[in-house]
């Protein structure tokens, strides 16, 4: 079968087109006739090696740490999934495996695949949706009547943390260009702002918020002042670095991991499939281009979710 590799950390140019043996699903494992994975910007970051110790994990890499396919061989151990299932999933950080004709993937890492999309499309939700389900829904806990800001709104995870919000019954300021403003607002942010000035403080975007979710990286002195912008009693949730907790105003600080689970993902196919969540696909690019779509994450060049369809 045809599948991506790289054999080495480095730039783009370590990324293969390969022929390798299809691989066998071991115990709690399915295989799957890929359908699409996407890319994410920390298959970038992977590649390059700069989260090897953080994430070690054993060389040759097939990226892609989204998924979606057919089901076509059940490892012993699997309860309720079937050859011929069409599914969604995410693999573990440190495994990856989604640029390839098949991948093998835990049971207990997919869901049955969303319903009203398409099956190579279902692959944009698994990552981002369950980092903007953690951000939201576990780390800060969400409630009807509070006010999220969400720093960074524009991108896939931002996008899904203000959908999330809006569907908890929360008020969303989403922070970013104003080229997004549009589409922001169309997913039910109440306010959209240009990019944060923190010198000026959280009155200045109508704070401060019950919630801060932040996808921005900043400088530590700036994720302090970042901080201000947290109301007493708050949560600060961060996927670039943690924005500090204050003890003195009872504030709290989440950093976002996210783990792949098929009942959270379950959940959020759901959540799709009922209309109150909704994806957006900038792209969608063939498997031998992968390499080409990890050449434009690099100059800046994408302009959102980048879909890479294999069958």
């Amino acid at each position: 079968m045809k599948a991506i590799r790289y054999h080495e950390f480095g730039g783009t140019e370590v990324l293969r087109s390969e022929e390798v043996s299809r691989p066998v699903p071991g115990f709690g494992e399915v295989l799957l006739k890929v359908a699409a994975t996407s890319f994410n910007p920390v298959d970038d970051h992977i590649r390059l090696g700069v989260l090897a110790e953080a994430i070690p994990t054993s060389l040759p890499i097939t990226p892609g740490l989204d998924v979606s396919g057919t089901v076509v061989e059940v490892g012993d151990g699997v309860d309720g999934i079937h050859v011929g299932d069409a599914v969604v999933g995410m693999f573990p950080l440190d495994a990856h495996g989604g640029a390839a004709e098949y991948a093998v993937i835990a049971a207990d890492f997919v869901a049955a695949a969303p319903s009203t999309i398409s099956l190579a499309d279902a692959a944009a939700l698994p990552l981002t949706g369950l980092a903007a389900r953690q951000a939201l829904i576990e780390l800060a806990q969400v409630t009807a009547g509070q006010t999220v800001l969400v720093n960074g709104a524009g991108g896939a995870v931002g996008s899904m943390v203000i959908q999330l919000a809006v569907e908890a019954g929360a008020v969303v300021t989403a922070v970013d260009g104003l080229r997004h403003a549009d589409r922001l607002r169309a997913l039910g942010a109440s306010n959209v702002v240009e990019p944060l000035d923190l010198a000026a403080g959280p009155a200045a975007v109508g704070g401060p918020f019950d919630i801060v979710v932040n996808h921005v990286r900043h400088t530590p002195e700036d994720l302090e002042k970042l901080a201000a912008f947290v109301a007493d009693g708050g949560v600060g949730v961060s996927s670039a670095g943690a924005i500090p907790a204050d003890n003195t105003r009872s504030t709290r600080s989440e950093n976002v991991w996210v783990a792949p689970s098929g009942a959270n993902l379950a959940d959020l196919v759901a959540r799709l499939n009922a209309g109150s969540l909704v994806l957006t696909i900038a792209d969608r690019r063939p498997l031998d281009q992968l390499r080409v779509v990890h050449e434009d994450a690099q100059a800046g060049r994408l302009t959102g979710k980048t879909l890479i369809t294999v069958a």
